[in-house]
């Protein structure tokens, strides 16, 4: 398998004129080459996809004036919203540890068991701009601030375990490739578009975090029911001096749950908030969401004995080779008191650590720690953005650093030096024995490159192990998400590019999205193969080789493997008219309620809906004001006058069809069999997931599963 140069004609693979375009704006679009890159300096560059470093595994260096420029220059782009991760929600919490982890870190919360670490925590989308719709396919951001005794320490990371590229450098490219195209400004919160793909059939390190992309992971059922991981491999060091390699993860005590692309664009028009009000909801109902933290742990002496290399970041450590420990548990008890000023004003860094974590030679990490300081400074608009009360520390600061705009400390006295005799030599150094920060000493010994390692080239075999892994629905799901975003691609030779490289991955995925896009997968394909190297490296010690399989499968892939807590914080509409059957409502509300289910009232009509006997219920959303989509399950008391008044009503069928239609359980009482009966279920009552006169146990256990997905091939039929 080889790459062969792409002789850079692609006029033929244009998107053919509408009528609205001149002919001379297609001539812009043709790929010309107008002379050797440079900086804005003018000087020619002649690798801008590796950072300099001392040898091909080590750590980045302060005097790459070419990663600098590039990443100072996007960090600055626009202001004053974030450039990536705009669109974010926040809550504050804290953290508890359950056992020392003294053995591998001299970290106090991570040793202390009677501390209880404030923390705060933004949940965010990559691509959006700030004003952006929250379902959007997209990585999530899942960063934590953790107000420690030693200082801050922040975990800056995403719901996925792995990111799209392997080096710093590329960060802007990726995300100039999935921001709106510039010369029309669209599409927003989208990577279906030609741009993006072009950048991924290019670099094909993206492929792996890609198909994370296409999975239903990109589309979480809420923030409360995902994953969180560090991304990167860090060091954590003990007392000792010992170092261990880690990577970090946040599991969700309610499961890591999904809803399907469908309903994620009917979410938009439904409610745009939904992920960030289902966190604010759950909250303030005393419903505090959950994670457990836990620690994948390597000695650093078992450092080389995987078949990929731990500092490259577009490669997780399947946790059946190395077990996620679990060390303690997060819990969110408050919401923000003002967005602007706390979930906004937030500012997260990854080189934000405490004494017993340290930084491994990961490239992308080590660009970070430039990044994130900088884009801070544009965005706050000072270095004293530290002084800001959601970023304050817990414990006194104490430094020589003084001015600058918006400076809220009164800093008294005569010296702003050190060493210094006026002020007694403070504030002084603190010994590493009385928790002074020190770096880990790792001998350094190579030349100045630049370049990328060898064993970074892999970019095949996880993508094809994450797929492998998935159940038959999943892997349905990842192949439209591919069909639905390449075939937004207007450029044919695009499409053929992702086609052959999803066929490295897996060859029955290429076909099911091949026949979709009504192509074929190529057998081979043109393009340049120097894109993630420099234009002077070896291109054949670069070259991506085919898949290897370390690993069958890794059940922890799948969401269906994943832990699930009941059906706490579960939306259940509850569908009525005037009429209803209280008695019935009020034995299912109560059963549902006591497993922290949130009940909702959907009736045909706004205000309150009588029952039967005439009580009085509010009414929590009118069948016109709201959609099946934004509830977890549906639930239909009888009641004649109520069923016959709901017959009538279009919504009401159509809110039935939808929810079954999206694989949920659906549990209707006595009458309110004859309302199913005129929808699509009348079709389908021997589903598991479709329960007629039973018991809320019954209920509540299907719903806990979720979604009943051996229904959706039927369901995918229905014309709603």
């Amino acid at each position: 398998m080889k790459f062969t140069t792409n002789k850079l004609t692609m006029k033929k693979d244009q998107p053919k004129n509408s009528g609205n375009q001149k002919k001379d704006d297609m001539s812009k679009n043709t790929t010309k080459l107008e002379g050797a890159m440079t900086t804005n300096q003018g000087l020619k560059v002649n690798d801008t996809n590796n950072s300099l470093k001392a040898g091909e595994r080590g750590a980045s260096l302060l005097e790459d004036f070419i990663l600098r420029e590039k990443i100072t220059h996007f960090d600055h782009e626009r202001i004053p919203e974030r450039i990536v991760h705009a669109r974010g929600s926040g809550a504050h919490g804290y953290f508890e540890l359950y056992e020392s982890q003294e053995d591998i870190t001299k970290a106090e919360i991570f040793t202390d068991t009677s501390r209880k670490t404030p923390v705060f925590v933004r949940f965010s989308t990559v691509a959006g701009s700030k004003g952006s719709a929250d379902l959007a396919r997209d990585v999530r951001g899942f960063a934590t601030k953790f107000y420690t005794e030693e200082g801050i320490f922040d975990l800056v990371g995403n719901n996925m375990p792995i990111f799209f590229i392997q080096d710093a450098m590329k960060f802007p490219d990726l995300i100039h490739s999935v921001k709106p195209e510039p010369h029309r400004e669209i599409p927003q919160a989208a990577s279906a578009h030609d741009t993006f793909y072009d950048f991924v059939s290019h670099a094909t390190e993206t492929l792996h975090n890609h198909i994370w992309l296409m999975s239903d992971r990109a589309i979480p059922r809420s923030f409360r029911m995902m994953e969180g991981f560090g991304i990167h491999t860090f060091r954590m060091i003990n007392k000792e001096g010992k170092s261990h390699f880690v990577r970090f993860h946040w599991k969700p005590m309610l499961g890591v749950k999904s809803i399907t692309w469908d309903e994620a664009v009917k979410i938009h028009g439904a409610d745009s908030d939904f992920h960030r009000r289902d966190l604010w909801n759950a909250i303030d109902a005393g419903i505090y969401p959950e994670w457990e933290l836990g620690l994948q742990v390597i000695p650093e002496e078992d450092e080389h004995k995987f078949d990929f290399d731990l500092l490259d970041a577009t490669k997780l450590i399947p946790e059946e080779m190395v077990p996620v420990k679990i060390i303690g548990k997060m819990t969110l008890n408050r919401n923000p008191d003002n967005f602007f000023a706390e979930t906004e004003q937030v500012a997260f860094h990854p080189g934000h650590l405490v004494p017993g974590i340290d930084f491994t030679n990961d490239p992308l990490l080590q660009g970070r720690l430039f990044s994130y300081t900088d884009t801070q400074l544009s965005r706050l608009g000072s270095p004293n953005f530290h002084e800001i009360p959601i970023n304050r520390p817990v414990n006194e600061t104490h430094n020589n650093q003084r001015d600058a705009h918006m400076r809220m400390t009164v800093n008294k006295g005569k010296t702003a030096y050190f060493p210094n005799s006026i002020s007694g030599g403070c504030p002084h150094l603190a010994k590493i024995a009385q928790g002074g920060f020190d770096s880990h000493e790792e001998r350094i010994d190579a030349k100045k490159v630049r370049g990328r390692s060898e064993s970074f080239s892999d970019h095949f075999s996880q993508p094809a192990l994450f797929y492998r892994s998935l159940e038959e629905w999943e892997k349905e799901h990842v192949a439209g998400g591919y069909a639905f975003e390449i075939g937004k691609c207007t450029y044919k030779h695009i499409k053929e590019r992702m086609l052959w490289l999803i066929a490295q991955i897996d060859e029955d995925l290429a076909e099911k999205v091949a026949k979709s896009l009504g192509m074929k997968v190529p057998d081979d394909i043109e393009r340049p193969i120097n894109q993630a190297i420099g234009a002077d490296a070896d291109v054949e010690k670069h070259q991506p080789g085919p898949k290897k399989m370390y690993l069958e499968k890794s059940p922890a892939l799948s969401q269906t493997h994943l832990k699930s807590e009941g059906i706490r914080s579960r939306q259940i509409a509850v569908l009525v008219a005037d009429g209803f059957n209280g008695e019935q409502l009020e034995t299912m509300k109560k059963k549902l309620e006591a497993e922290d289910a949130m009940v909702k009232i959907v009736a045909n009509h706004g205000g309150t809906v009588k029952c039967g006997n005439d009580n009085e219920l509010e009414v929590d959303a009118a069948l016109l004001t709201t959609e099946s989509v934004v509830f977890d399950a549906i639930y239909i008391p009888g009641g004649r006058k109520s069923i016959d008044a709901l017959s009538k009503e279009a919504k009401a069928l159509k809110f039935i069809n939808e929810a079954f239609k999206h694989c949920k359980a659906i549990a209707a009482y006595k009458e309110g069999e004859e309302l199913l009966d005129a929808t699509y279920v009348k079709d389908f009552k021997d589903d598991k997931a479709i329960l007629i006169n039973e018991e809320p146990k019954a209920f509540i256990d299907a719903i806990a599963q979720h979604r009943n997905w051996d229904r959706e091939k039927e369901a995918a039929k229905i014309p709603v």
